[in-house]
């Protein structure tokens, strides 16, 4: 994790040079360079390595979906959304920028992410658009305060809003790595459940932890009226959910070699067990 997030901070870094006109720029490298567990590009260095790929191969894809996912965050922050002030234990965007620029910073961040890939990557723009990330958000607004959320209308907001983007930083890593079909198949689903597995996991910790652990603001969901999985199945029975997903994960890597998938499996164990 350390290794592939130090190599990945240095790629984002060179990525947006501090360049005219100097406030956006800044506000972009602001948010995107602020730390952050880089789950996204870890993964898809991985995959592709799994796979018996390079990972230089894959590191523009990665850095990409680092971008799009901290526009993600950027937005989902703002007053008319989230309306939070933490973010990554830093004040939120639009509270050291202003709302404006917060919004162009994500919206910047998520050109650049495509400039960057170029071609080469097709699969990541269903992953942001109205078919995934934004389909997520906009149905996990609609959901506040709605007693009749179900568990699949949870699963179906954080397919959308949250594993869809891991999933396509796994594929495609796998995909430039030179992956076979079927090879590309398992990986989708073990980023599938991983992802889903972030969420609850997320909803966990956002009762069990204080700000200051979490690095955000703590108990937001609850104020809000969301729906989460402790809510819909309480505090033990989301655990056991998570306990199932990270089994499911990990049987999707039986096959690949044992060794180049250690990381995917520590991966999927790690995010059961994080504690921020």
């Amino acid at each position: 994790m350390l290794t592939k997030a130090a190599l990945v901070n240095a790629a984002l870094d060179q990525s947006i040079p501090l360049a005219r006109p100097l406030k956006i720029h800044e506000a972009m490298r602001y948010s995107l360079l602020a730390g952050g567990k880089r789950v996204r590009p870890v993964l898809c260095l991985a995959a592709c390595e799994m796979v018996g790929g390079d990972q230089s191969l894959a590191l523009p894809m990665a850095c990409a979906t680092e971008m799009v996912h901290t526009m993600s965050l950027i937005h989902d922050d703002l007053p008319c959304m989230d309306d939070d002030d933490l973010r990554r234990g830093l004040p939120t965007s639009h509270k050291k920028y202003g709302e404006d620029t917060a919004i162009l910073a994500g919206d910047a961040l998520l050109s650049l992410s495509f400039e960057h890939v170029a071609a080469r990557t097709p699969k990541l723009g269903s992953a942001v658009g109205s078919a995934g990330l934004v389909a997520g958000q906009i149905v996990d607004i609609a959901s506040e305060g709605d007693v009749d959320v179900t568990l699949e209308d949870l699963e179906y907001i954080h397919i959308h809003k949250t594993a869809r983007l891991l999933e396509a930083a796994v594929v495609c890593g796998a995909i430039l790595g030179g992956a076979d079909d079927e090879s590309v198949e398992k990986v989708r689903r073990y980023a599938l459940r991983v992802g889903l597995l972030f969420q609850v996991v997320d909803d966990i910790l956002d009762v069990t932890r204080s700000s200051e652990e979490l690095g955000k603001t703590a108990g937001k969901d609850l104020a809000s009226d969301k729906a989460t999985y402790p809510k819909l199945l309480g505090l033990d029975g989301a655990r056991r959910f998570a306990g199932e997903l990270v089994g499911q994960a990990c049987e999707e890597l039986a096959g690949f070699d044992p060794v180049k998938a250690a990381p995917l499996y520590h991966f999927a164990n790690y995010i059961a067990t994080r504690q921020n």
